[in-house]
């Protein structure tokens, strides 16, 4: 009697896709960053322009992605273009960072934030709340919080792929709908409108320079002119915000394998959930500038942009209405970043690069070994408390990688022209090639500007190199060990 082996089975559709790409990338970012956008360059022009930079370099990436996931129409998605277009070393290497801190931070981040606006509901279950002192690390019950979600997200994706899609195409479009009726809701509710005033700044760029005390309060406002290479590496430092808050839109390249035609499937969820993503941040920025002004936008409590705005749109109950809607958003954020990522794993696993049980798959033809990994390291992130600084510091890497994948294209254009391309790159040459040079801009000017952004997340790759040659003393790359 022939051994059964499980198979990822293509169950997931176009909306299914496009609800991934949407609902990984809208978490808790579009409701804080923008304050600090604004005290970086200090002009409502700016901000939105900041937004819609952000916007076209990852729908440009995006649409690009598209001709790759057509050639390769199989789980791992970036992890398999950048293996097929270098080689398996620089496989690896966004694999290793994938794993160590790139999904795996992520997931503990948007566990985090939920945990810290469910304490607007219940205090005792907040970040604040000090559970125990271990002495070399402190528990609080948000954390702990956070680390049930991430557990009971992974239960439930560990139990087949229908019941991850199913929350994630129900939690996201609440999102949505919620996100857009906040926009609208802005405009048409709000008693007095800041639009004149803050546009009345155009595009006259100032950075904060202002004096917190250590409780954050800001005790002396200042602010200075920029031009020249000063407002470019604002610009830059200001793109850290929105560049983690649009991140995550290729995890449906990971989920290839249980994709319904894949080959058109994937590239159009790719466009169409990160111009949906785009649409929305580009108008909520907007309706923060008609609600509120300048000052209020940049400096608000914690930073919580969304909470100052509906407090002034739905004075009565605008706090509880954000601390609901970014439950609802990071839950399903989480939902489609534990789904998505578990499937890097499993085909470094495939390919001898990673524990030989990620490699296998259950009964519900997931794969639940690499899930649980997941899951742990994610956890221990949670109780960390340093995965906010992690995440900032490799947006760096994050876009690093997206430009050598994109730059793949053209290397398998001249290596592999006979391989099927059901589609490809929109606007290909030119698009690409703009995409690597603004991310070649970004990086370059966070490597001058802001040096704290960059060298953790360069040591964090290069530690990839040795667990490499390790991996392969332990089997052979491309077959099981």
């Amino acid at each position: 009697m022939a051994e059964h082996h499980p198979s990822f089975k293509p169950s997931l559709g176009l909306l299914d896709g496009t609800m991934i790409v949407a609902g990984s990338m809208i978490g808790s970012g579009i409701f804080i960053v923008s304050a600090d956008i604004l005290r970086n360059v200090g002009s409502a022009g700016w901000l939105i322009a900041v937004w819609v930079l952000t916007g076209f370099m990852t729908i440009t990436a995006a649409v690009s992605y598209g001709e790759l996931s057509g050639m390769y129409p199989k789980a791992g998605g970036q992890y398999v273009y950048l293996k097929e277009a270098y080689n398996p070393l620089m496989g690896f290497l966004f694999g290793w960072s994938f794993f160590a801190v790139i999904q795996t931070a992520t997931i503990a981040a948007v566990g985090v934030a939920f945990s810290k606006f469910l304490a607007y509901l219940v205090p005792e279950l907040g970040n604040n709340h000090l559970l125990y002192d271990l002495g070399f690390m402190k528990i609080y019950a948000g954390q702990l919080v956070a680390i049930f979600i991430i557990v009971l997200l992974t239960y439930v994706n560990s139990r087949g792929v229908r019941e991850g899609k199913i929350i994630q195409t129900v939690f996201t479009s609440t999102k949505l709908l919620a996100l857009f009726g906040l926009i609208v809701f802005g405009f048409l509710l709000v008693k007095n409108s800041y639009w004149a005033a803050n546009w009345s700044t155009g595009f006259d760029a100032m950075q904060n320079v202002g004096i917190k005390n250590e409780a954050g309060t800001l005790i002396s406002d200042k602010w200075l002119p920029l031009s020249g290479a000063a407002l470019l590496g604002a610009i830059a430092a200001s793109m850290v915000g929105s560049i983690f808050s649009s991140d995550a839109w290729n995890n449906v390249t990971f989920i290839a394998g249980e994709m319904k035609n894949p080959q058109r499937n994937i590239g159009l969820s790719l466009f169409l959930g990160t111009l949906i993503v785009t649409i929305i941040y580009v108008a909520a920025n907007l309706m923060y500038l008609n609600v509120l002004p300048l000052d209020q936008l940049a400096f608000p409590t914690d930073d919580r942009v969304a909470v100052a705005a509906a407090n002034v749109i739905f004075p009565s109950f605008g706090t509880t209405l954000i601390a609901v809607l970014i439950m609802v958003s990071t839950f399903g954020c989480n939902n489609g970043l534990i789904m998505a990522g578990a499937r890097v794993y499993h085909t470094m696993a495939k390919d001898g690069l990673f524990f030989k049980k990620a490699g296998e798959l259950n009964r519900q033809s997931v794969p639940q070994f690499a899930l649980w990994i997941q899951c742990a390291v994610a956890a221990i992130w949670s109780l960390s408390g340093r995965y906010g600084q992690l995440l900032d510091m490799i947006s760096f890497v994050v876009v690093l990688f997206y430009m050598l994948t994109i730059a793949g294209i053209f290397i398998l254009r001249y290596k592999r022209p006979d391989l099927p391309r059901p589609y490809k790159a929109f606007g290909y040459p030119f698009l690409p090639a703009l995409y690597i040079l603004m991310g070649a801009a970004f990086c370059v000017l966070l490597i001058v500007y802001k040096p704290e952004f960059t060298w953790p997340g360069f040591i964090i790759v290069l530690l990839g190199i040795p667990l490499y040659y390790l991996a392969l003393g332990r089997g052979t790359p491309g077959t099981k060990n």
